[in-house]
């Protein structure tokens, strides 16, 4: 019997699937299923041939018996991130004619190795912030993305470098990247923030990022002013040269522009927040002073009169240019005199004023406590005179409830009874209030008696014991 080619080459399986580490050298070879072919001679396997990709080549080795067997080669380095599959096609040929052909399918899959570190999606992040956010806003998410998969791909965040201040102000999600506001912002105390953030992946490949986040400023400050009034406050133990006073002496035959005084104000804010002008909100003689704009500067606007007061008392308004607008106040005390001794003399009648308005004022506090004091009394005897006439008319109740109830026991139950008898007896009171309250009028009315009883008969009358029944 003559073989004819009637058979073409076969493979058990024609789907084959191989898993190569991505980290795998070129070179390395990994063994493929052999394919069978019933036919003899030169009708049998003759050959194979590989196609599909360029990373991989076949090798084919003789076998023992003759045979031969196909081996997949490696041909260039393997990158998961870059073609996570690979797709062949073996091809098995026999020596035929014409040649009869066996095919099967290889997916290669590439197995991943951590071999890329991860990466920020920014070098530097750049955040500019208002002083007044609140504690617990997000301020910046970091981001890192790892192409490798798995485990080799999750990424940690961590705070590489960051000085003290920064560590107590802000907090890093380790999870999701997120910096929060941890304390409140002042502008005033820092400005600028610089955090160094390392993204790290499963195993030990890390980046590092830039976070620098600016604080703006906010007109969260008011205006200061170095001396609010003329007069201040002194403690016991105030050191030697502290300044208790700040008054001007301006003479009454000052010319119109003559430099009074000046108020010197600052703001701890920037920018525009900080840029300050003046003005003259109330004075005791209106017109006869001024405060520059921008200067702060108290100059007087026409020559001072004889009818004009000797004592001026000056309010002057310091604002910012924040919206909205800060402002403080300073109460200047100018005093028009010739020379130092009668401004001494009207200093001495102005704290003379001065404590009389306080002994006033004590007298004033000491009149209403009385008044209250008065109220209280006036209510709480009120109140007693209501519980008073409550009480009576509760026994009122209760005799004429007691009364009915003796009318309405037959005499013959009282048999043996002598001498009973029951006093009742009420007082009446009445209150009357003038129109001073210190003159009251207390009046009680006469003391009166009911007996609910008949009365004991004389001694020569002896009491019945029983009712004489009527005759018939």
């Amino acid at each position: 019997i003559t073989d004819i080619n009637d058979n073409a080459p076969s493979f058990n399986e024609i789907e084959l699937e191989e898993r190569i580490s991505e980290m795998t050298a070129p070179g390395s070879r990994f063994p493929l299923a052999e394919a069978q072919d019933p036919d003899s001679g030169q009708n049998s396997l003759q050959s194979y041939e590989l196609s599909g990709d360029e990373h991989f080549s076949l090798a084919v080795q003789a076998g023992p018996g003759g045979d031969q067997r196909p081996e997949l080669v490696l041909a260039k380095a393997l990158d998961r991130e870059e073609a996570a599959f690979h797709e062949l096609v073996l091809r098995a040929i026999d020596g035929g004619d014409p040649a009869r052909t066996g095919t099967a399918r290889i997916r290669v899959t590439v197995v991943d190795a951590n071999d890329n570190a991860p990466v920020f999606s920014q070098a530097e992040y750049t955040v500019r912030v208002p002083e007044d956010v609140p504690v617990g806003s997000v301020l910046v998410t970091v981001t890192a993305a790892d192409a490798d998969e798995g485990l080799n791909g999750q990424v940690k965040y961590s705070m590489n470098k960051a000085t003290d201040m920064a560590l107590d102000v802000f907090h890093l999600d380790s999870e999701t990247g997120e910096i929060t506001v941890l304390r409140s912002l002042d502008y005033e105390a820092c400005d600028h923030y610089e955090l160094e953030v390392r993204a790290r992946d499963g195993v030990s490949l890390f980046d590092t990022t830039k976070v620098a986040i600016t604080v703006t400023d906010v007109n969260d400050n008011v205006p200061e002013i170095s001396v609010r009034s003329a007069l201040s406050e002194i403690s016991e133990d105030a050191p030697s040269g502290t300044v208790i006073a700040l008054l001007h002496l301006a003479p009454r035959s000052s010319e119109p522009g003559a430099l009074v005084a000046k108020v010197v104000a600052v703001d701890a804010d920037a920018g525009q927040n900080a840029w300050l002008s003046y003005e003259l909100a109330k004075a005791t003689e209106p017109g006869l002073f001024g405060v520059g704009l921008h200067s702060g500067e108290v100059r007087t606007l026409r020559f001072p009169l004889a009818r004009d007061a000797a004592r001026q008392s000056l309010v002057v308004v310091v604002k910012d240019h924040g919206r909205p607008a800060l402002s403080a106040t300073a109460t200047l005390t100018v005093v028009l005199a010739e020379s130092v001794g009668e401004l001494l003399a009207e200093l001495g009648s102005a704290g003379e004023a001065a404590a009389a308005g306080e002994a006033d004022g004590s007298l004033t506090r000491w009149l209403v406590l009385a008044v209250g004091a008065v109220s209280c009394l006036l209510v709480a005897l009120l109140l007693l005179l209501l519980a008073l006439r409550l009480r009576r008319w509760r026994r009122e109740q209760l005799l004429a409830a007691e009364s009915g109830a003796v009318r309405g026991v037959p005499v013959s139950h009282f048999v043996g009874i002598d001498g009973v008898r029951a006093f009742l007896q009420s007082y009446s009171h009445e209150v009357s209030l003038t129109a001073d309250s210190r003159k009251s009028q207390l009046r009680f009315s006469g003391g009166s008696c009911c007996d609910t009883l008949p009365a004991r008969p004389p001694p020569d009358e002896p009491a019945p014991l029983l009712g004489q029944e009527d005759p018939a």
